[in-house]
């Protein structure tokens, strides 16, 4: 891949993570600046329930932050946009629509055949 689109990709994978992480900073913010008392059980329920409804985003959201710094660690070592399984050029299409692709859509296909399978 030319550098020039690879800095590209950078550039994009970068503002993912930093929106990504800001997030997560107001989460914890919120979640510690929180010191509601609710006496009905219902409303401390419901509560619950929105809180582990964010904190599973978040987790989610954890998982693509790795993926995110491991693709600008690819990007560094001049790996990013191949196929790390037939070792192709995975298209820019899909990096794209996934920069953290580490599989071009051929093997992502089959991979994805494979699991039914099994």
């Amino acid at each position: 891949m030319k550098k020039e689109k690879a800095e590209e990709f950078r550039k994009v994978l970068q503002s993912q993570l930093d929106e990504l992480v800001r997030e997560a900073g107001k989460t914890v913010s919120e979640m510690t600046d929180e010191k509601t008392n609710f006496p009905d059980p219902t409303d401390r329920a419901s509560l619950e329930s929105d809180r582990n409804f964010e904190l599973r985003i978040r987790d989610r959201e954890r998982k693509l932050i790795m993926k995110i710094r491991e693709a600008i660690e690819r990007i560094d070592e001049g790996a990013f946009g191949i196929c790390e399984s037939c070792e192709e050029e995975i298209s820019e299409a899909r990096l794209r629509a996934r920069p953290v692709t580490t599989l071009c859509i051929e093997c992502k296909t089959e991979q994805e055949r494979q699991e039914k399978i099994g």
